[in-house]
């Protein structure tokens, strides 16, 4: 006999600001809490030291947690110049502080950053997440082993100076999945000639949303201490999926994909993901994402994630 699930059926998406000083997981226990949920999952940890966005999926939203991690980002960053650190921020302990380059200035600046700007090749930091042999970078780090690490290709979409202090930079970085801040900072600060490293990290951006979307977790718990449901501030689980196009099915196309069979429809030139909905006037609900394969003037859909029943609830 199987054993019951612990807590209610939650299906959506929460965007939390995260605080300073919590792991992203602490915080998705936190909240997990204060919905009851029987399900939930993060979409890719932010460090104790950084703030901000922070989607969280419950239920059937999970399902898409993995297209979520592989999105796009945005963060504003101060880094601090001429230390470097153990960790790449200001958790490390110090191991390097030279001078900072006197005068310092935005059009000295410029061309330094123009050198990160667009794809270019990060070597991982040792304390991120990232593994090797099924264990976290950042445990070895605390052993003291360096492991090799290859340099990965990565895009900076925009990093933007925001301001310059004595010793003190403001960047805004739009990336690719897979940027790691604190190298990116690292690199400046080599490239200047003195090091860097992170004190403050914010999150802007992550799966489309921003911080105007994010709730404040003193907000749910006050919500919650007023007897009232959080249900409300969920959204559907499309909301993180508006970068794939979406096509609409009716009749045996839409039976057949529920049935997890894949489906033939004329005239799309569709490759890649794409957003199904029922089309029809008793259900017009978000059904799941399937993988489109162009073939002559037809393309077939496979479906690959669905859900049990369209948006939140």
């Amino acid at each position: 006999m199987s054993r019951r699930r612990k807590g209610r059926d939650v299906n959506g998406i929460l965007v939390i600001d995260k605080p300073l000083g919590i792991t992203s997981n602490g915080i998705l226990q936190q909240v997990k809490r204060l919905f009851g949920a029987a399900k939930a999952g993060h979409t890719g940890a932010l460090d104790p030291l950084a703030t901000g966005v922070l989607p969280l999926c419950f239920g059937e939203a999970t399902k898409f947690s993995q297209m979520m991690l592989d999105s796009d980002k945005a963060y504003i960053a101060t880094a601090r110049l001429g230390v470097r650190t153990e960790t790449g921020d200001s958790e490390g302990a110090i191991v390097v502080e030279k001078p900072v380059p006197a005068g310092l200035t935005a059009d000295l600046l410029e061309p330094v950053l123009d050198g990160f700007r667009g794809e270019i090749q990060q070597v991982p930091s040792m304390y991120s997440a990232l593994k090797h042999k099924g264990r976290p970078l950042y445990e070895y780090a605390r052993e003291g082993i360096e492991v090799e690490r290859p340099a990965r290709p990565v895009t900076i979409y925009e990093l933007t100076l925001l301001d310059i202090r004595e010793s003190e930079l403001d960047i805004a970085v739009s990336c690719t999945k897979g940027t790691y801040i604190r190298s990116l900072v690292e690199d400046i600060g080599e490239a200047l000639g003195c090091g860097a490293h992170v004190t403050a990290l914010r999150r802007t951006m992550a799966s489309g949303f921003t911080l105007a979307n994010a709730h404040a977790v003193s907000d749910l718990e006050e919500m919650r201490e007023r007897d009232e449901s959080l249900d409300g501030l969920l959204v559907a689980p499309d909301a993180a999926l508006s970068m794939f196009p979406e096509h609409r099915l009716a009749g045996q196309a839409l039976v057949s994909i529920l049935n997890g069979q894949p489906v033939r429809i004329p005239g799309r030139a569709y490759e890649g993901f794409v957003r199904l909905y029922a089309n029809e006037s008793a259900n017009e609900g978000f059904v799941g994402l399937a993988e489109a394969f162009p073939e002559g003037e037809q393309t077939n859909l496979v479906p690959r994630r669905l859900v049990k029943s369209s948006g939140k609830r």
